[in-house]
């Protein structure tokens, strides 16, 4: 299962996170999402974990805890695809006349 951590300090590393949620289950990857042309932290990261049961309570558990200063929200990520559907649906109903 893929999970998505938001709000999370510049500071944490992937090394943090790998951390954080193999108290809860194997963790298979790791990510945080940097900034293709200065390579600042954005923010926000993925984890992988193959038990999607773990997961679940993963996410759970770490929803609005504290990692490094802030508090930070874990939710079950979403496709590109279900992102891009949304989206369209917002663009098609705007209006410009």
């Amino acid at each position: 299962m893929n999970i998505y951590v938001g709000n999370l300090s510049f500071d944490t590393t992937e090394a943090d996170l790998r951390r954080v949620f193999k108290a809860h289950g194997e963790v298979a990857s790791v990510i945080i999402i940097q900034d293709k042309v200065s390579d600042n932290v954005l923010g926000f990261g993925f984890v992988e974990m193959p038990d999607a049961e773990k997961a679940r309570k993963a996410v759970e558990a770490l929803n609005g805890t504290a990692i490094g200063e802030r508090s930070v929200i874990v939710s079950e990520a979403q496709s590109k695809g279900d992102r891009r559907s949304i989206s369209r649906v917002a663009a098609e109903s705007l209006s410009f006349n």
